[in-house]
């Protein structure tokens, strides 16, 4: 958008535009003259800015290169913010998961930013033309927008955090527990072991001599095998135990 050739501007105002469009957010008091070059609220994957301008006349008169007139189009201009800042006041109430958090961070960061600028230019056009009151009252509200919107991200990024926080001890939690149940399990191995073992050399079918021994020899087998299971049992829990010592 490009400023109404029929605007009556200072010389002065004129001469600091480039080539390459309006550029960014500001106020330009020349003469009496203010000339606001604001940004329209920015909207959802939509990159590209739109300019919107605003000249006071040193009558106090106010014209609009956009829709609207006098100083309403301004006031529906700042509108426009508060409404984008209540629609994501909106979503974060009902947000729920970290990807709802982290869409609204994504999307509100323009419109923060954006916001930010509006206040610093309404705030040197409030320096610029001291007296006018309609312009304090403006300032203020971009101010109370900025501030809100400083809340709300805030409140959106301490959510997210949570949520991530939140879903890194619980897949602690269930690594502690698989690490517990192998543990266990482990035991379970290391009592038996030793039994499969021997029962898996005297269950051979070869001629050993003791085809023909007391079942006490059995028991005496069984019992060592048992023992020798426990004394595994305890030379793993011993190394657990040095490994969390180090920790």
């Amino acid at each position: 958008m490009r400023l109404p050739a029929v605007w009556d501007l200072a010389p002065g105002i004129k001469e600091r535009f480039g080539f390459q469009g309006a550029g960014k957010q500001r106020a330009m008091v020349e003469d009496g003259h203010l000339l606001l070059v604001l940004h329209k609220a920015p909207q959802r994957d939509k990159r590209k800015r739109e300019e919107v301008f605003f000249w006071r006349q040193p009558d106090g008169e106010w014209a609009c290169s956009g829709r609207g007139t006098g100083l309403q189009a301004l006031r529906n201009h700042v509108k426009e913010y508060n409404q984008a800042e209540e629609t994501f006041h909106q979503e974060y109430a009902q947000a729920e998961t970290a990807e709802d958090y982290f869409r609204i961070l994504e999307a509100m960061t323009p419109l923060h930013h954006a916001t930010t600028n509006l206040h610093a230019t309404l705030q040197a056009a409030r320096e610029g033309i001291p007296h006018d009151r309609e312009l304090i009252d403006l300032r203020d509200w971009a101010y109370a927008l900025e501030r809100n919107l400083d809340l709300l991200y805030m409140d959106a990024k301490n959510a997210l955090d949570f949520h991530v926080a939140k879903k890194s001890e619980e897949q602690a939690e269930l690594s502690m527990q698989s690490i517990e149940i192998a543990q266990r399990l482990n035991l379970l191995a290391a009592i038996f072991f030793p039994l499969t073992a021997i029962a898996s050399v005297f269950g051979m079918n070869l001629q050993s001599g003791m085809e023909e021994t007391s079942p006490w020899a059995f028991w005496l087998v069984f019992v060592l095998g048992t023992l020798s299971g426990f004394g595994i049992r305890e030379w793993l829990l011993r190394g657990v135990g040095k490994k969390k010592q180090k920790r």
